[in-house]
């Protein structure tokens, strides 16, 4: 393996669109249907409050009134139109693939709907329209109002690249225009950020859409401006008395929890509200792309080492407490209080992928596809219809129930949330995942392959050194992943186009080992940091085979993380396993220790949750003996043996918890 420094991009790759990519794929065509066929529709009906045994959302009700088509109040949270704008967006990206005339007519109607509660000078936020007009931008720690208007204008991006329609692009540019009116380093301007990021991101994506200059350097200020002294959100929690919006009291302000603690180039550490951070550090990737910006790059760095090498779960989940849902310091990883929140590890992989457009790292690809096929996943149930908030690692139900500091770990999912920022968001990621298949560097002439989907990508090549359209590429991938590592490329350049290029491939890291052959013929590419690039002339049907190491692995903790030691997960592939108490009846969880000296079996099983590879070994099982009603017995017996019996146990794949009733679950097992 060679270890030169990753390829890095002479200039900043721009997202694929997600409608480039047809997916043909056993595993994830299910999860795209469902979304369009179900999600989709089942969340349209939610926001409209015609959901039995749901919260009621109420989202749509307040744009109804804000617009003037009825009266009444606001109900909900404040930032409660996010949840309409991430509904919008996925819509947006599932018309790319699949075009709908009746939801398309749907999503119209919901566009008017939000234009007509657009004020006159482009404001668009229908809790201050109701409740309270006179105080706008006067919480911005609090109260959404930028992070609200940065999910309106990511929604109408998708939109509008999907249909062309301007209608609702028109609405995000008036309400960017409004917020580059306010915010600024001039006179009369406000030098402020908002507390909850978001805002910077969608800023950079409106700029790319429309190509004004403005969005992009509003986006930056932003960044720029955020923790800089004199800090920004202290002096506007000073201003209102230091009353806390939620609390409605005086409450102290945390700058760490808003990512606010120091200006962003001089941050060390994954710090605060962890959705926060991910989507802050994906601005700051975007930014760093496209401005040339070194020292932002370096300190996007920096944050993404301490957030995957030191405060992120085996899943995929960061955000280790529910207390801020935050990150707390190195190594604190508890498993049955985690809060690993599913809009986390989205924005885990919106940064990961932003890195990858920056410089060709395998660690980014791999952390991307170990949040996507475990924490995010394991955020919606199998019929889409019911939905994880947090993803623990280990869940006692009775527990769940008794201890209030557990109180936020749900042992089967929910149908909705009076805050429902999670639901939409594993809509639009799944709706969107074509645009996270490849990177096409135009400029070097590489196509970078980071996931293994099955389906077919129409490619736009550049020549190499050239920089302009070389011509279209088609790239078709067949394979079975996750559940086998064989995966089949077969690469047609189109007659007349570019046929000299190089394929890039991401060999992941769980793989000890990988092949590749071209046309049936073994070959030894060379590798650089994750990916191994093959260059030749390319003929249409020339076949590309990748077989990676499907091995089970049994995946320690380093000693510092406390609440792993003596234990191990199991990994196969990209996938995480968990135990279940519906596979492993007869005691608790906890009374199991793995047999490490049996060898561990992988089988499909087209019954079991849709079909899955689950893993099935030897281990041993505590507790036989007498304990009467005595808490605490010694470990040794009269004759020095332990009490244990073997047992055979089972492990699913850990985004299909969850879906056979209430129950224990745990990722962690004790090992002997």
């Amino acid at each position: 393996m060679s270890t030169h420094t990753a390829q890095r991009h002479p200039q900043p790759l721009r997202p694929l669109p997600a409608g480039r990519v047809k997916f043909t794929d056993a595993f994830w065509s299910r999860y795209r249907d469902l979304v369009r066929e179900v999600v989709i529709p089942y969340q349209y009906e939610a926001l409209h409050d015609r959901v039995p045994d749901a919260e009621p959302s109420h989202a749509i009700a307040n744009f109804e009134i804000a617009a003037g088509r009825k009266q009444g109040e606001f109900h909900g949270f404040v930032f409660q139109d996010t949840d309409v704008a991430k509904w919008l967006e996925a819509v947006g990206y599932s018309l790319m693939t699949h075009p709908d005339p009746e939801l398309e007519r749907l999503a119209d109607d919901v566009i008017d709907l939000i234009a007509e509660a657009q004020g006159e000078d482009g404001y668009l936020n229908t809790y201050f329209t109701i409740q309270e007009p006179d105080k706008r931008w006067t919480n911005l720690a609090d109260c959404h109002e930028l992070y609200t208007a940065g999910h309106l204008i990511e929604a109408a991006c998708a939109y509008y690249e999907a249909t062309g329609k301007r209608k609702v692009l028109d609405v995000a540019c008036r309400l960017a225009d409004c917020i580059d009116r306010v915010f600024g380093p001039n006179e009369g301007q406000l030098r402020g950020y908002d507390g909850h990021e978001e805002i910077e991101l969608a800023l950079v994506k409106l700029y790319r859409v429309t190509g004004e200059e403005r969005y992009l350097r509003l986006a930056a200020f932003f960044v720029d401006e955020r923790g800089r002294e004199p800090n920004f959100l202290r002096e506007e929690w000073e201003k209102r008395g230091r009353i806390n919006f939620f609390l409605k009291r005086p409450a102290p302000i945390n700058l760490e929890y808003h990512q606010a603690h120091r200006p962003v180039r001089e941050q060390t550490d994954a710090v605060g509200h962890a959705v926060r951070a991910m989507y802050l550090y994906a601005a700051m990737a975007d930014l760093a792309a496209e401005n040339g910006d070194e020292s932002l790059l370096e300190a996007c760095r920096r944050l993404w080492r301490s957030t995957t090498r030191k405060r992120m779960y085996v899943t995929g989940g960061v955000g280790s407490t529910h207390h801020l849902e935050a990150f707390t310091t190195d190594y604190d990883l508890p498993n049955d209080t985690a809060y690993a929140e599913s809009c986390a590890s989205i924005g885990l992989i919106m940064f990961a992928k932003r890195m990858l457009q920056i410089e060709a790292k395998g660690e980014y690809g791999d952390v991307m596809e170990r949040a996507l096929y475990n924490t995010v996943l394991a955020g919606m149930s199998q019929d889409g219809k019911r939905y994880f908030y947090v993803n623990p690692l280990e869940v006692w139900p009775e527990a769940c129930r008794s201890n209030p500091g557990k109180h936020h770990v749900k042992p089967v999912r929910q149908r909705w949330f009076g805050c429902a920022c999670c639901p939409p968001n594993i809509a639009r990621l799944i709706a969107s995942l074509g645009g996270y298949v490849y990177d096409v560097d135009a400029e070097s002439g590489i196509v970078y392959t980071h996931l293994y989907i099955g389906g077919e990508a129409r490619l736009n090549v550049g020549k190499e050194g050239g920089g302009h359209d070389g011509g279209t590429v088609v790239v078709r991938q067949e394979t079975n992943y996750p559940w086998d590592g064989a995966v089949m490329l077969t690469v047609t350049p189109e007659a007349g186009g570019l046929s000299a290029f190089t394929l890039a491939l991401r060999l992941p890291g769980w793989s000890r080992t990988s092949e590749i052959a071209v046309n049936g013929e073994r070959i030894a590419p060379e590798v650089r940091d994750g990916y191994a690039y093959i260059r030749r002339d390319w003929q249409p049907g020339d076949t590309v085979e990748l077989k990676l190491d499907m091995t089970i692995r049994l995946l320690a903790a380093r000693p510092e993380v406390r609440a792993d030691a003596g234990r191990v997960a199991i990994q196969r592939g990209p996938l995480v396993y968990c135990l279940e108490s519906a596979d492993n009846p007869g005691g608790p969880l906890s009374a199991l220790a793995i047999d490490t000296q049996t060898p561990l079996t992988a089988t499909y099983d087209a019954q079991l949750l849709g079909g899955c590879v689950v893993i099935e070994g030897r281990a041993f099982r505590e507790g036989a003996r007498d304990w009467a009603d005595a808490l605490y017995l010694p470990l040794e017996e009269e004759d020095g043996a332990r009490r244990e019996e073997p047992a055979a146990f089972r492990a699913i794949p850990y985004y299909l918890w969850g879906n056979r009733g209430e129950g224990e679950m745990a990722v962690w097992v004790r090992y002997r």
